[in-house]
């Protein structure tokens, strides 16, 4: 009986530990904020089911990537036990706003926090593909699109 009992406690002590490493893995925490050129928040603009690219510069192709989408709040935070230490490129992109792309170091067992701003694009600014004259003006951040109607 006591090597039952014994056996028992130590499958549940075995679960904590296992529970409590999965917690204090290596992550990548922050937010994603809209912002104007002048950095200030976009009232009427939310955030939410953007997609947070995690790129580890330092890992073999396997283990390289990660993603995840921001909350209604901007919010964002990598799955527990999916990140291996490392130097990370972090990438958010929307339309109608320019790309944001930050490194980061991630650490084993701590959670790495940032944020980032994706600056809305004036209407002005942005890029047309219709009478460029070279290749390199027809490269364009994909939040730069400018769509027309075909002509007839």
């Amino acid at each position: 009986m006591m090597f039952k009992e014994h056996k028992s406690t130590l499958v549940i002590t075995m679960l904590c530990l296992l529970t409590l490493l999965v917690g204090c893995s290596s992550k990548i925490a922050g937010t994603v904020k809209l912002v104007d050129k002048h950095m200030q928040p976009i009232p009427n603009d939310m955030p939410n089911g953007i997609v947070v690219n995690m790129i580890n510069t330092t890992a073999a192709l396997e283990n390289a990537s990660h993603s995840v989408k921001t909350d209604e709040l901007g919010a964002f935070k990598s799955v527990g036990g999916k990140l291996l230490p490392g130097i990370y490129k972090v990438e958010v992109s929307r339309i109608g706003y320019k790309s944001a792309t930050q490194t980061i170091e991630v650490k084993k067992y701590r959670t790495a926090k940032l944020d980032l701003f994706l600056r809305k694009i004036s209407e002005g600014s942005r890029k047309s593909i219709r009478k460029s004259t070279s290749d390199s003006n027809k490269i364009i951040n994909p939040g730069e699109v400018n769509i027309q109607p075909p002509s007839m």
